[in-house]
């Protein structure tokens, strides 16, 4: 009986690999993807032409929410929200993605609507569920403690407010617990609060609430929370569309888009969800290689740092053969860029590897370039205008080492004979390019305070991890570090 056995758990662990293939096969079809997000969008324009949410701002929470917003009928400022700051015991508010640049929009209609969505499992993603709430209360709170005189401490609401459903109330009071903390933490940074005419407060609609949806509190300045894709069991539906409804489409796209993003989608949606089965991915792949008309340029763009000669861009608006011959421009271009190597004074072009090999190039050779050249054009009192592809990583590093060389704490122009150097209490000295006896204090915190001074006046800003360590090291090692970690 014992090698009967056998055949039959092997027959059953082969049909169950082959259940889940179909799944997964199903799950990444471009074909289902779309017709699914079209699906979604339905139920989120319906909401936002509703009567009642109709004079809110539509807010895409990137990036999975641009697939469901019409950009014809969205605000152009986009939320970032990450679910990563609301996945369990991982709760936070975070510094380097405040959002603040939202609050203007929901003062000004009285609350706004975000869109997002989630994959199997969950009817809410950790984002609107969690991320978003724990926002709310920490800008409650800490706009409590700015305003006194207006936030009274008995009519001003600090509560936290979180979807039963999706939240635990365990889970609901451990975070309760470190909410003053982070309020606190927001009160003592650089970003500037601006009054609240009330409170913030979210809700919370997903396709499975009940009609009527709950309509915005008046005492509150209301931040709808929409999850666009409707709950469905393994995640997966099938439709008489002859496609199969996956939960979450929208999110992940690099693993089922071909290459295809939500501007693309929405400038040939028509044309997309009447193509057939089974020409779709090449329809896909023939849009993708055309290049499509949507602008890469990140809304907001360029973007002056504070008060101070420093301005973000991307490269695609800053053509070498246009550009002001009154100011500098830093490019920061891949190798296989066809931007031709400048021949002006006033521009560099550092051509630029990804990854791990880009890295250590980024700490070797692209920061201490850059801040002679920056050096220069400080000297001869030019604006300085930094890009990199997108605008939000690479240029933002190297604003940042720049703005803690040449800026003091107060965001003023330093004194030459201060520019980039350090020594002062357990800081290593920062050599560098700088002479030996300078004492501008450099540490971790300051240079925290500069990086609140960029995504404060560039919202779309978000260096990765490894560009902020690259910019930790230059500033705080000896340059025998990062000479070393190129080779």
């Amino acid at each position: 009986m014992e090698p009967d056995f056998q055949l039959e758990r092997n027959l059953h662990d082969t049909n169950s690999s082959n259940v889940f293939g179909h799944i997964r096969k199903e799950s990444l079809d471009i074909y289902n993807r779309l017709h699914s997000i079209a699906e979604d969008v339905l139920f989120v324009t319906s909401l936002a032409r509703s009567e009642i949410y109709g004079h809110l701002p539509l807010i895409a929470n990137l990036r999975c929410g641009a697939w469901y917003i019409d950009p014809a009928h969205a605000t152009n400022t986009p939320a970032y929200f990450k679910s990563t700051d609301g996945h369990f015991g991982n709760w936070g508010f975070n510094l380097r993605r405040p959002n603040l640049h939202l609050l203007p929009f929901i003062v000004e209609s009285s609350g706004m609507i975000l869109v997002d969505s989630t994959r199997a499992g969950k009817r809410i993603p950790d984002a609107l569920s969690k991320t978003v709430p724990i926002w709310c209360c920490v800008i409650n709170r800490a706009t409590q403690r700015l305003y006194p005189d207006q936030c009274s401490q008995t009519d001003w609401d600090t509560k936290l407010y979180t979807p039963p459903a999706a939240v635990s109330r365990q889970e609901h009071a451990q975070i309760e617990f470190r909410l003053d903390q982070w309020a606190d933490e927001l009160v003592r940074s650089s970003y500037k609060l601006p009054r609240l005419t009330k409170p913030l407060r979210s809700l919370w609609i997903t396709p499975s609430t009940p009609s009527p949806p709950p309509s915005p509190l008046s005492e509150y300045l209301s931040v709808v929370c929409i999850s666009a894709s409707k709950q469905v069991d393994a995640g997966e539906e099938r439709r008489s569309g002859n496609f199969v409804y996956v939960q979450g489409s929208g999110d992940d796209h690099e693993l089922w888009g071909m290459g295809i993003t939500p501007g693309m989608f929405w400038q040939n949606k028509e044309m997309l969800l009447s193509t057939a089965r089974p020409e779709i991915e090449t329809v896909v792949q023939d849009l993708v290689a055309s290049g499509s008309t949507e602008s890469t340029v990140p809304q907001g763009l360029p973007s002056q740092i504070m008060q101070t000669n420093f301005f973000l861009s991307t490269t695609e608006l800053l053509a070498v053969d246009s550009l002001d011959s009154q100011a500098s421009y830093l490019l920061l271009l891949p190798p296989s860029d066809p931007q031709p190597a400048a021949e002006r004074s006033n521009v560099l072009i550092i051509r630029a590897h990804e990854g791990k090999k880009g890295q250590k190039q980024f700490l070797s050779e692209v920061l201490p370039l850059s801040m002679q050249f920056i050096e220069k054009s400080m000297e001869n009192g030019r604006h300085v205008y930094v890009a990199c592809q997108s605008g939000k990583d690479a240029s933002v590093g190297v604003a940042l080492a720049a703005l803690q060389r040449f800026y003091g704490d107060d965001a003023e122009l330093l004194p030459t004979q201060q520019w980039g150097g350090v020594e002062g209490q357990a800081v290593t000295r920062v050599y560098n390019l700088n002479p030996p006896d300078t004492k501008t204090l450099v540490t971790k915190s300051s240079i925290k305070t500069r990086l609140q001074w960029i995504i404060a006046s560039c919202p779309i800003a978000n260096p990765s991890r490894a560009t902020l360590k690259r910019v930790n090291e230059y500033l705080l090692s000896p340059p025998a570090f990062y000479t070393k970690s190129s080779t």
